[in-house]
């Protein structure tokens, strides 16, 4: 059998080159026009909940200090604590990142509760106990910001906004698009201020091409988090209380369009922001530099704070006990009634 021409060896090479950015180019005009066209405005004026409503889950125990709700009402899941000895009236609302649910804020709502806070996670339809609505893939953080819009107006008093990571980039949604109005918020390892994609993806690109071929394909991040070992490269040092396992057995799929979404065209953060801000910052985050991070807290002119030795999952790191403390002290300054 002759061997093969060189130039028809290159024609091959060429065709397969071309076709591969034709299909990449055409995956970027999709998610230009999935998000180009998204008012934020209408979303919230047309925000709707159609889960299937009533109670799938209505729990409830006491500790001598607290006492804990756990409740999926209308499709949502809710982990309420409530402290025995309560010594503020503001609440706190915890908003998770990418992947998570309600459950990872349940070591800081213990230290919270324990310190007279009443603290309320949730999550975000799709993700830990909550229905899903739409399918992943096509979920947009307008959408996200809907439901936490939604679960701040079911409050009597306004509450302190917690937010990790994508939660952190949902505050400052909130901020920009329903009111610069809130006792403080506090921000975990959050997406930084201006371009979400510009700051994380050669991280990926280096790092983990399959991941980023995975998600090019189902528009779903869940390649990422694939397994254990990368959960542990991605969110965690070593000693920190949840292990890999742990959390690779309670994460679940996440949209690729919210972190196009963080970025221009599609985004430009809010400036002069009256909201009291604490940023903090995991020194070892690989997903998020604490470079990029410690820029944006100067933007928004909040407090900082980087905290060494810890991964991007600072609620469950080994220092998050030292850190929950940091953050009550800073809501003490804050004279927050």
């Amino acid at each position: 059998m002759g061997k093969r021409h060189p130039k028809t060896k290159s024609f091959w090479i060429g065709l397969g080159g071309g076709i591969f950015l034709g299909w990449l180019c055409t995956q970027l005009a999709w998610v230009y026009w999935q998000l180009k066209r998204r008012n934020v405005r209408e979303t919230m004026e047309n925000h709707k909940n159609i889960a299937r409503k009533g109670l799938l889950a209505d729990q409830t125990y006491e500790t001598a200090e607290y006492s804990v709700s756990y409740r999926i009402e209308d499709g949502i899941e809710r982990i309420v604590y409530y402290p025995k000895n309560r010594r503020h009236q503001t609440p706190i609302l915890m908003q998770h990142g990418m992947w998570h649910g309600a459950w990872c804020w349940k070591l800081w709502q213990e230290i919270f509760a324990r310190n007279g806070w009443e603290t309320h996670a949730f999550s975000l339809p799709g993700h830990g106990g909550s229905l899903v609505q739409r399918p992943i893939p096509l979920c947009t953080l307008d959408y996200y910001l809907g439901f936490l819009k939604a679960e701040v107006e079911r409050l009597p008093n306004k509450p302190v906004l917690f937010g990790h990571s994508m939660g952190g980039a949902l505050i400052q949604w909130y901020l920009k698009y329903v009111g610069d109005n809130l006792p403080a918020v506090i921000l975990v390892s959050p997406w930084v201020s201006h371009n979400a994609f510009r700051e994380s993806f050669p991280f990926f690109l280096q790092h983990d091409p399959v991941g980023v071929l995975l998600v090019a394909l189902t528009w779903s991040t869940s390649g990422f988090l694939r397994n254990p070992r990368l959960i542990q490269r991605l969110l965690l040092t070593d000693g920190a209380v949840m292990t890999p396992v742990e959390i690779y057995n309670r994460i679940g799929p996440e949209s690729g369009l919210v972190v196009f979404q963080h970025n221009p065209p599609f985004w430009q953060p809010p400036e002069d922001i009256l909201t009291p801000m604490l940023w903090l910052a995991a020194m070892q985050d690989t997903l998020i530099s604490e470079k990029g991070q410690r820029k944006s807290a100067e933007f928004y002119k909040a407090g900082y704070m980087g905290i060494k030795n810890t991964g991007h999952n600072l609620m469950v790191e080994k220092k998050y006990a030292e850190i929950a403390e940091v953050i009550q002290m800073w809501l003490v300054l804050q004279d927050i009634s």
